[in-house]
């Protein structure tokens, strides 16, 4: 990892002046909602570059500077800490790190006996004082000496508990915080009580933490890494007695607080943390390293700022203010109209970022945002930016409303509006290309020579209007075709009939059935086996596949509905009828003789009983997978080397497993291949069962040998 890159130095007095302002009020907002107009790599930047001023000129030091005062000197409060509750210093590499290391062993003069290290959550401190182990007050950390009393909120704030395990009069400290599905769930609230939504989510713990007489509750949480009045023998100790007292704290999370016993362990649980801050659902803004013995603290005291024992491996962040500068609506392959906010280039986390997502018109409804607005920046997951909502009070004046398409941007056809995703009314029919194009791909059909140029070809000749069409096509119509020859002509008709005989879920996947994608396609053939029970499913039964909910399901009926059409033309032309799922038995009720393996060949379809619906809905996979959910990760090696990762998800689910994107409670094997990443660190915090590509082609045995051919 890099150092933060530093502001500039102020080349004047008058500079240094303006820098001093700039972050005092940068600092103020901070502290006050969270709307600041700085993110906080230009903020701690800006407070790096004023320390070396002033270390450069020492009697031109401002009385307002942040320089070595906890919160910058901006919060405030009045009700007095029994403990200064103070900042930590910060290094920005792994580099500042160990020399920070280096000096903390120096003061001690001797090596540090053992370091906790654990994540820097990004939320507001406090503390919470107990009286006979009943919660009497809750106060921020204000400037470190006085904080403001919030004891308001506390019922609303999960992990902080009313009563505490024991009858003790202490005080613990932590971090208030939103987590990622709280923060949705405020924004949720405070919209729908016309309120504006919260910037980010520690803008919105700052808001809610001093509101009073809402009329509605927003939900917060908790972590508590501290405590006044407790007598352990070291921090980790400490973080476990604040557990058993029925505190809150990050050992619940992947990211769990580890007592390493020397600088390279460290190094590496700070990187390990690192890579999970992605998965996480809370955010966070560093990882914090602490000198783990009491007897270190002790030794090492504290400054009038921070502990001399601990200091904060700042992370890049992950929120950013940059400038809205306009909104595209796109057009995609179903016809959806999706806004794309146009932004004026901002760094999030070593990405340069010019665009991002805005969901639907509701969305920018509902955010208020205008052009020209300054605005947070997230990238959301570390991959997808969006937009979380305007800085209201950095408004000019200069700003504009954001104009609304009135006709589909791609073929001027009007627009159905009834929905929250605005829809031109074509359909599917304005992106025929685009349709196609995802229909032929490799984890879909699977139709190679099928390009988009190709795919442009077939439209604009009105040979193709949609997936079904391709299953016509003649060798006639595709010699009249530019660049077409009887070569390239027979091995793309080779390749649409082997087409023909994809297994159901490919096909099902190929229609490009909104609310679905090739996770969601599979588990849908497995649950019902033929395209006919499918069609014939109702609400509820289709709420029943893993991971449809009654909204979705509702989704799902729609889009078919809608694809009626191309569905009977497929049905016709048996497309779709082979059927390549686990083996499955019948189960103690559904009677011996249904009991055969899924028919795979085109014409067998998977047995279809007297109601229509396949035997494959009425069975359950067995397998060497059965009863597992597994997760890949990394590139994969040797016999595995040469499949998608789309493809060896189908082959964990023909195994009887359950394939999963990500890693969680409920995953029982990961296949962690070259470069694994943070899914690998993560399943270890889990204690998941973790294999190679060898050991798990061995697994598969036959079912393996079965799919490469031999």
């Amino acid at each position: 990892m890099t150092g933060m890159k530093d502001a500039a130095v102020p080349a004047s007095p008058a500079a240094y002046a303006t820098a001093v302002a700039t972050a005092v009020s940068a600092a103020a907002a901070y502290y006050a909602d969270g709307a600041t107009p700085l993110g906080d790599d230009e903020y701690d930047a800006l407070v790096r570059a004023i320390a070396a001023y002033e270390l450069a000129h020492p009697d031109e030091v401002l009385p307002d500077s942040p320089s070595g005062k906890v919160a910058g000197g901006a919060a405030v409060g009045d009700v007095p800490h029994s403990v200064p509750m103070l900042s930590l210093e910060n290094v920005f590499s792994a580099e500042e790190l160990a020399d920070w290391a280096a000096g903390l062993e120096r003061r001690l003069a001797r090596p540090v006996a053992a370091w906790c290290v654990e994540p820097k959550l990004d939320g507001l401190a406090v503390a919470a004082r107990y009286r006979s182990g009943r919660l009497a007050r809750l106060i921020t950390r204000g400037d470190g000496v006085a904080g403001e009393d919030i004891s308001h909120a506390a019922e609303a704030i999960l992990g902080l508990p009313q009563e505490l395990g024991e009858p003790l009069d202490v005080e613990l400290r932590g971090e208030v915080l939103l987590t990622q599905e709280q923060f949705d769930r405020a924004n949720e609230l405070r919209t729908a009580h016309g309120a504006t939504p919260f910037a980010n989510p520690r803008n919105g713990a700052a808001g809610t933490l001093r509101a009073k007489d809402r009329a509605y509750r927003v939900e917060l949480t908790f972590f508590a890494y501290g405590a006044v009045g407790l007598d352990e023998s070291g921090h980790s100790a400490l973080l476990a007695r604040l557990a058993d007292l029925g505190a809150g704290t990050a050992a619940v999370t992947a990211a769990a607080p580890r007592r390493c016993a020397t600088l390279d362990e460290v190094q590496q649980r700070v990187e390990e943390i690192t890579a999970l801050r992605a998965e996480l659902p809370f955010g966070i803004d560093g990882v914090v390293i602490k000198a783990d013995a009491a007897a270190d603290q002790e030794l090492a005291g504290e400054g009038s700022r921070a502990p001399r024992w601990a200091v904060a491996r700042k992370l890049p962040a992950r929120h950013k203010v940059t400038r809205l500068l306009d909104v595209e609506w796109n057009v995609g392959r179903t016809g959806v109209i999706a806004p794309r906010a146009v932004l004026d280039p901002v760094l999030i986390e070593g990405v340069t970022v010019t665009y991002a997502t805005l969901h639907n018109p509701a969305d920018i409804t509902r955010r208020g945002l205008m052009i020209g607005d300054q605005v947070f920046v997230y990238r959301a997951g570390d991959v997808i930016p969006r937009v979380e909502a305007p800085l209201v009070e950095q408004r000019t004046g200069a700003e504009r409303p954001i104009a609304f398409p009135e006709a589909c941007p791609r073929c001027g056809d009007a627009i159905d509006t009834s929905q929250q995703r605005w829809r031109c009314v074509r359909g599917r029919g304005c992106q025929a290309v685009a349709s196609i194009r995802y229909a032929a791909g490799r984890d879909q059909l699977d139709i190679e020579g099928l390009g988009g140029s190709r795919a442009v070809q077939l439209v604009e000749a009105g040979f193709v209007d949609d997936v079904a069409d391709l299953f016509t096509l003649t060798k006639e119509q595709l010699l009249t075709l530019e660049r077409m020859g009887e070569t390239s002509t027979d091995k793309l008709l080779a390749a649409i009939e082997a087409a023909r005989l994809q297994p159901l879920a490919r096909v099902f996947c190929a229609l490009g059935v909104r609310g679905t994608g090739r996770t969601m396609s599979r588990r849908i053939a497995a649950h019902f086996g033929s395209m006919a029970a499918i069609r014939a499913a109702d609400q509820d039964a289709l709420a029943e596949v893993d991971g449809i909910g009654a909204d979705k399901a509702v989704m799902i009926i729609t889009e078919l509905a809608e694809l009626a059409p191309v569905l009977e033309k497929l049905a016709a032309r048996d497309v779709g009828q082979a059927v390549r799922e686990p083996v499955r038995r019948v189960g103690a009720d559904a009677g011996a003789g249904a009991g055969a393996a899924v028919g795979s060949a085109a014409g067998t379809g998977a047995g279809t009983g007297a109601d229509g619906v396949a035997d494959a809905e009425r069975v359950e996979a067995e397998g060497p997978l059965a009863g597992q959910a597994v997760v890949v990760t990394g590139a994969m090696t040797g016999r595995l080397a040469a499949l998608s990762r789309n493809e060896m998800n189908e082959l964990i689910e023909r195994a009887g497993g359950k394939a999963s994107s990500s890693v969680s409670s409920r995953t029982t094997l990961l296949v962690a291949g070259a470069k694994a990443g943070s899914k690998l660190g993560k399943a270890e915090q889990l204690g998941v069962r973790v294999i190679g590509p060898e050991e798990f082609a061995e697994l598969l045995g036959d079912l393996l040998g079965d799919l490469l051919g031999g």
